[in-house]
């Protein structure tokens, strides 16, 4: 019988957020589905979870009327993605926002949302009849994912059933259960990484231990002690256990590292990988002690992941090169849309399941996204390789134009991040009457480290040619970051005018 749902779950082109829960009980039952950590966290199997999203969809749907928007605005832990399951059911549009958003920043997403209701707490829910799923096509809107708004206010992208959980009833035909796996995660919520991992882990069958609060000292407690398989994390997660000492602990039970939401650098994913679990080499025999690590590439207005960068053992791969995931198809081209020649840097451009219908009441801002065709335009540089592959170079807006030259921010932020004693850095364009723009960045050192000026310029003058070289170094003890700990660049500028660096 569970085959046969299974089946049915990966034919079915009717599954969406609504009924997503009460699909996976009938494929996983009673098995365990997450476990947060805390005295006070949930600990859910698929039914349970399941009969939650119903009973809290009676009580919403008592609140609103069909195609009404429903903020969820609870505090970061896996209600949340029962929530938006909930609104979804009762025939709402879910609108999750990120518990590290300030309160101006909640008040815009509410505003620009014209949300009906706000949902703060599981406790506004008690007693709620459970309900059967209001009928939704696949294609109909399901929820609105705001941007990180790194260069601007955040903008509602439409995600529809198919984009949020269309890739999950494929899923359902890989126990993973039968390998024992267990994954360990810090993601947030809200976030459409950490929503679209979530959904993926449940479907699969794979139980998460959610860290609520990510620390890293906790998280790789969480490792060790449970013999997790799967770690899930952002770059800034990894920096930070990094410097909390994981290469002391016992992380070899770890089979796959994976990342998303932001660049992941070459360097401190092959760190992790050594730390990961030893696998035998085919026909060889020889035991080596590499895991997989897998970098997620995507944004909210695909719908989460579209393409994986992987680090497989002892290749020599730089983790550059994504591959599309199925259904995805991905194109570089030039400023009039046009494919370019191979090698040559482009913007990134993808058509698939996953792009976002528009941005909530922003037509303008939708026409610039998206071609009349479907396919939207990313902003971030690439370059055609062969079989459809492409090699990521950064973000459009990070390109400096230095004295006719492009510099891309990454390339410098890699370089500068090779030095002992750097833990973190962030690169931006100055304007300047000579040259158009300057580099300069922004560094954290690493804890116990000292540095000068002087000296990382040096470094940096070494591994880059002239015109990349920073010309200012501006030593932070943070950076200014959203509410998924992307860099805001726009915000780091302003701190090199206040401290009188141009």
């Amino acid at each position: 019988m569970a085959w046969r749902d299974r089946l049915d779950l990966v034919r079915g082109h009717e599954l969406t957020l609504g009924t997503l829960f009460e699909r996976l009980e009938r494929v996983h039952g009673d098995a365990p589905l997450v476990e947060e950590d805390g005295e006070d966290g949930l600990r859910l199997s698929y039914a349970e979870a399941a009969e939650l999203t119903a009973r809290w969809a009676g009580a919403i749907q008592a609140k609103i009327t069909p195609g009404d928007r429903v903020v969820i605005a609870a505090p970061n832990g896996y209600a949340l993605v029962l929530l938006c399951a909930a609104a979804s059911r009762a025939g709402g549009v879910a609108v999750p926002v990120n518990p590290k958003m300030r309160d101006e920043e909640v008040d815009h997403v509410v505003a620009d949302s014209e949300a009906a209701i706000v949902v703060r707490d599981t406790a506004e829910l008690d007693g709620g009849a459970a309900i059967e799923a209001v009928h939704a096509e696949p294609d109909d809107v399901a929820a609105l994912f705001y941007t990180s708004g790194t260069t601007g206010k955040p903008k509602g992208a439409q995600l529809t059933h198919r984009a949020l959980v269309g890739q999950a009833g494929r899923g359902v035909l890989f126990p993973a259960r039968l390998r024992r796996d267990e994954a360990v995660t810090g993601m947030p919520v809200a976030h459409i990484a950490g929503f679209s991992m979530l959904v993926q882990a449940a479907a699969l069958g794979v139980p998460v231990y959610l860290l609520r609060k990510f620390r890293p000292d906790t998280a790789l407690d969480a490792i060790e002690q449970r013999k997790a398989t799967v770690f899930i994390g952002v770059p800034a997660m990894y920096r930070m256990m990094a410097e909390a000492g994981a290469e002391t602990r016992d992380l070899s039970s770890i089979r796959l590292w994976a990342s998303g939401a932001d660049a992941m650098p070459f360097e401190l994913a092959k760190k992790f990988q050594r730390l990961g679990a030893s696998a035998t080499l085919p026909f060889i025999g020889k035991s080596v002690g590499e895991a997989m690590f897998v970098d997620g590439y995507g944004m909210v207005e695909l719908g989460g992941g579209v393409a994986l960068k992987v680090l497989p053992p002892l290749l020599p791969v730089s983790g550059a090169v994504a591959i599309p995931l199925p259904g995805f198809k991905m194109k570089v081209v030039d400023d009039e849309g046009r494919p370019v020649a191979g090698g040559t840097v482009g913007e990134l451009v993808v058509k698939g399941p996953g792009v976002m219908r528009g941005y909530h009441g922003k037509r303008g801002a939708t026409d610039e996204a998206l071609t009349a065709d479907g396919w939207m335009r990313t902003g971030d540089l690439a370059r055609r390789r062969h079989l459809g592959l492409v090699e990521l170079a950064g973000r459009k807006k990070d390109v400096i134009k230095h004295g006719g030259y492009s510099v891309f921010a990454v390339e410098v932020e890699a370089a500068l991040g090779m030095h002992p004693a750097v833990a973190e850095a962030a690169v931006v364009g100055l304007p300047d009457e000579r040259k158009g723009e300057v580099p300069v960045a922004a560094v954290i050192l690493r804890e116990g480290h000292t540095l000068t000026e002087a000296g990382l310029v040096a470094w940096a003058d070494e591994r880059l040619s002239d015109y990349k070289v920073p010309r200012r170094v501006l030593f932070v003890s943070e950076l200014p970051r959203t509410g998924t700990d992307k860099v805001q660049k726009a915000e780091l500028k302003k701190q090199f005018t206040a401290d009188g660096a141009t």
